[in-house]
């Protein structure tokens, strides 16, 4: 593989998807741009949603498949952006402009990585997926499209990690939790104040510590990060509402964190979704075990991504830095590109794997095995 062209080739294709606005939920243009590219290509592109993927050429079902995998929404940008979000622009080596950090740079990558793949007689099958709805972590994602890909043996998860295997990230459970009291006038005795009785509550998350600390993820973590109450300045406020971010290790699964919180915090507590448990890849996997062959350090993970949706064991891994994501003036050094190329091959080429069980703190089970219409 021209590792030159591959490089110049993603560095054009990013510029390409930073100039068109991809939103979650409103992808629908990103996803156009790169089907019209995948079919330019001819490389039979196949769309579920806003959710793009490809499967290789030397398909061979007796081969075990991996899957290669980033997004294409984007959060809103923030303020404090001095340059236009929507407008590439390279330099001092660094490319500008929405996405380009979080995941543009490890969509591009992976993409040039599926091609060189694709050229080789490998053991595993490869399906190439550029999926919607990540940052929400949306039902119309990655998510509704696994039951229909084949069983997956393994999956590499493009996200900004500087290039260094994230072996496990932390869950994510987003809790809504519900102070009553009685209203009254503000300028006599009277009522109950929403706001006063919901002091020990919010204390009781700032303060409160689950025993099981993990070498890799740490403790799990509570952030009050929402309330609101009250409607007038003379009313005493009958009810206070607040958001909790909790981030779970693998030692306590959400339902099992939930049920101890409720039991506990004084309050009504309503969780938005259970599903986005923490997850990891064995330590002896042939691809953490090829990644230390190459000098990485596999880390822990605080942030979640698509890998608490995989079925299968995955890798998050790619260029970029996770201190850039979300933030005014995002970038990526191109320089990071190009060696996201070279040790995803390095990563890749030659692997022998075969079909497993996720960790014990992952999700378990597989996918349909079933091949598209168009590979039967």
């Amino acid at each position: 593989m021209d590792i030159d062209a591959a490089y110049y080739d993603s560095i054009d294709l990013l510029k390409r998807l930073i100039a068109v606005p991809s939103f979650s939920r409103e992808e629908n243009a990103a996803a156009d741009l790169l089907e019209n590219y995948f079919a330019e290509l001819k490389l039979s592109p196949r769309r579920k949603g806003n959710n793009i993927y490809l499967f290789s050429q030397k398909w061979a079902d007796s081969k075990p498949v991996i899957l290669l995998n980033s997004h294409i929404d984007t959060v809103r940008p923030t303020n404090g952006w001095t340059r236009q979000p929507f407008l590439p622009s390279e330099e001092e080596g660094k490319l500008y402009g929405l996405g380009s950090n979080d995941a543009g740079a490890s969509l591009v990558a992976l993409f040039q990585t599926f091609m060189a793949l694709n050229e080789l007689d490998e053991d595993n099958n490869f399906i190439f997926l550029a999926s919607a709805e990540e940052e929400i972590s949306g039902a119309n994602g990655i998510e509704s499209v696994l039951p229909d890909l084949p069983e997956i043996a393994l999956g590499i998860v493009g996200e900004p990690t500087e290039m260094q295997p994230a072996v496990a990230e932390k869950g994510l459970m987003v809790l809504d939790g519900i102070v009553r009291g009685k209203s009254g006038h503000a300028a006599r005795n009277e009522g109950e104040n929403a706001i006063y009785k919901a002091i020990p509550v919010i204390e009781w998350f700032r303060s409160k510590q689950f025993p099981k600390i993990s070498p890799l993820l740490g403790a799990v973590k509570m952030t009050v990060t929402q309330i609101e109450a009250g409607r007038l300045h003379n009313v005493v406020p009958d009810e206070l509402r607040f958001t909790v971010d909790v981030r779970p290790n693998e030692f306590y699964g959400n339902a099992e964190l939930l049920e101890e919180i409720s039991a506990s915090c004084g309050c009504e507590i309503i969780a938005r979704s259970v599903r986005l448990n923490s997850s990891s890849i064995a330590e002896n996997h042939p691809l953490v075990e090829r990644a230390l062959m190459l000098g990485l350090q596999p880390f822990g993970s605080p942030t979640l991504s698509d890998r608490a949706l995989m079925r299968f064991p995955a890798l998050k891994i790619g260029p970029g830095a996770s201190s850039r994501s979300h933030s005014a003036d995002e970038f990526v050094f191109t320089s990071e590109i190009r060696e996201a190329i070279d040790i995803y091959i390095r990563l890749l080429k030659g692997l022998k794997i075969s079909y497993g069980k996720s960790s014990p703190f992952g999700l378990s089970g597989t996918n349909k095995t079933s091949l598209p219409p168009n590979l039967i």
